[in-house]
């Protein structure tokens, strides 16, 4: 295996929708912080009652999800040893990329304002040539496209099983596998992620945690590659 692609997607990132801005949960929110209804994220803990007239409700509003597996993810010894890119996929269509070398807050209140700096601007920092974050300005087909993995596994409960050991011969004998983790709380993955194809595999019977996924498939890389 040369590098395993990470892909978080369907993630529930995203800045509040306009048709929410008047309601008195989100305009009190932004208020309190300075800012404007469309300048803050979207967050189910904060927006619950506003929420309930979006559609796709269940799988939005979880920008703490991103932000536990990117932690898992930047911080691990794959990424570590250079052999690991991680994209992030949201509900709305974004496709983030992420430099292996950033180091994201462990602070979620300064996670949040550095995702609304990247939803709104684009990239982070603002004015790099060579940002540590970057919306692409791709569809995710496009991205599949130019990144040409050899294999796609779409990890979801009702997938193929594998144990962890299993799982780790099936990523590492690839050149560049990419894996697909679901970035959201409950629902299924969205049919712009289903067209991709690939293979749908399972490491547990139950829904697990996106972050534990994310975790058991490092580990399973790691171990294979005899990188820890």
């Amino acid at each position: 295996m040369n590098s395993l692609i990470l892909l978080i997607a369907d993630a529930g990132l995203e800045l509040v929708p306009k048709e929410l801005w008047r309601h008195p949960s989100v305009y009190k929110n932004a208020e309190r912080r300075g800012k404007r209804p469309g300048q803050i994220l979207l967050d189910t803990s904060l927006h619950y009652s506003a929420m309930k007239v979006l559609k796709d409700r269940e799988k939005r509003g979880r920008p703490d999800i991103v932000h536990f597996c990117l932690l898992e993810a930047l911080g691990s010894p794959l990424n570590l040893h250079g052999m690991l890119n991680v994209y992030v996929h949201t509900v709305e269509g974004n496709v983030i990329r992420l430099d292996p070398s950033v180091r994201l807050p462990r602070n979620y209140n300064r996670f949040v304002g550095l995702m609304e700096q990247l939803l709104e601007v684009g990239k982070v920092p603002p004015a790099s040539s060579t940002p540590l974050m970057e919306i692409m300005g791709l569809e995710l087909r496009d991205l599949i496209k130019e990144l040409r993995p050899t294999r796609i596994f779409v990890f979801d409960e009702t997938g193929t099983r594998l144990k962890l050991k299993e799982l780790g011969k099936a990523l590492t004998r690839e050149e560049r596998p990419l894996t697909v983790v679901g970035g959201f709380q409950a629902g299924a993955f969205s049919e712009e992620v289903l067209s991709l194809g690939g293979d749908k595999v399972s490491i547990y019977p139950r829904p697990l945690d996106s972050w534990v996924v994310v975790s058991r498939i490092l580990t399973a890389c790691e171990y294979e590659a005899e990188v820890i």
